[in-house]
């Protein structure tokens, strides 16, 4: 027998033992706060609780998804297949050979009955706590920004506008983010916005959807005080600012992205951004290169994958995981590193019939959701039924599905 062999017949045996170990069914939630992390190989073989969990080293999932010494198995006769079900997601195989296996690898934490150590509530993801110690807390986490029915990370809301809490990550809380402006508690004078006052007020007075300098009202006014404060504001309107590389406005846009550069009334900034590289032809949008410098490839640029030319949307449609085939064949379509319902497009997509592919309860009301949780169907076909899939049992709409929910302790 070769020494290799040897070597992976321990690691079988080691990875088996820690399986039988291992809590099969689900993550418990801590009982103690988290208090350190258990995510690093130090940490996983010290024999000390260090997050406080109750679970140590190997027996920890945190080691299972950050260390590399709780046994990856690396079988004698590799498959290269994939890895998105119950059985391979907790068999300390790399099933698809991307460098991640079991909980680490982002197919398995896409199904949350398999995987339940992720950020994906609202109280999960409002305690202030790294709960999944994957190193980003709450609102910061992809989990919670994401989550199927996660709430507090939307700034836009009368509740997380006046939760004092930065919900959207953006720098700015509750009623000073452009994202309450609208809303009726952040509007303390309401009425035209037309004075000095309303124009400067970070408030959507007339509720059009736009506040303060960003009104017509405000940038055209008559009145040269309101007019003097506009123009003293950062702005993205001069060929300098045009050009430059930087969000001079602080409005998400840089350069020649933001409507105050391409809308321009000024010819030399028309033409400038006229003879920048655009992102809009079939070939631009098919050559596998950033066209625009703006940070995205082909059809994962909005100018391409939005584009009102058919047969660039054609394109796009072949390679885009947007429709109900490509988000459940398995296969990460786009290349950008998410499968199927891993994948945010399908996930969150507008589309019933997509969503319908992720979501057990897809439904508006408390009378569909509980029809698709107890018709004994798999609506989603990920091997869970009615009120065992995730998605029923935590969908606030739901009403037939008892508790503890999937992922809960009794």
């Amino acid at each position: 027998m070769s020494a290799l062999t040897r070597r992976r017949i321990a690691r079988w045996r080691t990875a088996s033992l820690l399986l039988g170990s291992l809590p099969w069914a689900c993550w418990q939630d801590p009982q103690l706060p988290v208090v350190g992390y258990e995510n690093d190989d130090l940490s996983c073989q010290d024999g000390i609780d260090n997050d406080g969990d109750t679970l140590v080293d190997c027996s920890d999932p945190d080691c299972l998804v950050e260390s590399t010494l709780c046994g990856e198995v690396v079988p004698e006769f590799p498959v290269d297949g994939v890895e998105d079900d119950p059985m391979l997601c907790h068999d300390f195989v790399d099933n698809d050979d991307d460098g991640q296996f079991d909980c680490g690898d982002p197919v398995c934490r896409s199904i949350p009955e398999t995987c339940c150590v992720r950020e994906n509530t609202d109280a999960s993801c409002s305690d202030g706590l790294d709960n999944d110690q994957n190193g980003f807390a709450d609102c910061a986490d992809f989990g919670c920004r994401n989550g199927m029915f996660v709430t507090v990370c939307d700034e836009g809301t009368d509740a997380t506008c006046a939760d004092q809490r930065d919900n959207d990550g953006d720098g700015k809380t509750d009623c000073d983010d452009s994202d309450c402006a609208g809303l009726q508690l952040c509007v303390t004078d309401p009425g035209p916005e037309d004075t000095p006052e309303r124009c400067s007020d970070n408030s959507d007075n007339d509720g059009n959807g736009y506040t303060d300098c960003a009104d017509f009202s405000c940038s055209m006014s008559p009145n040269q005080q309101i007019l003097m404060y506009c123009a003293s504001l950062p702005a993205e309107n001069t060929l300098a600012a045009c050009s430059n590389g930087e969000d001079d406005d602080s409005n998400g846009y840089i350069d020649c992205q933001d409507f105050s550069c391409t809308k321009s009334g000024k010819q030399e900034i028309l033409e400038y951004c006229a003879a920048q590289p655009m992102e809009v032809s079939v070939e631009a949008c098919s050559n596998g290169e950033d066209d625009d410098h703006n940070g995205f490839i082909d059809c994962q640029d909005f100018s391409c994958s939005q584009s009102t030319d058919q047969a660039v949307l054609d394109v796009c449609a072949a390679v885009l995981e947007i429709t109900p085939e490509a988000c459940s064949d398995g296969v990460d379509n786009d290349e950008n590193g998410y499968a199927d319902c891993a994948d945010y497009s399908c996930a969150h997509s507008k589309d019933a019939d997509v969503l319908q592919v992720c979501q057990e309860s897809i439904g508006v009301s408390a009378q569909a959701v509980d029809i698709k949780c107890t018709d004994g169907l798999d609506n989603d076909g990920d091997g869970f039924i009615d009120c065992d899939d995730w998605d029923c049992s935590h969908n606030p709409l739901g009403t037939k599905c008892p508790m503890p929910r999937v992922c809960e302790s009794p």
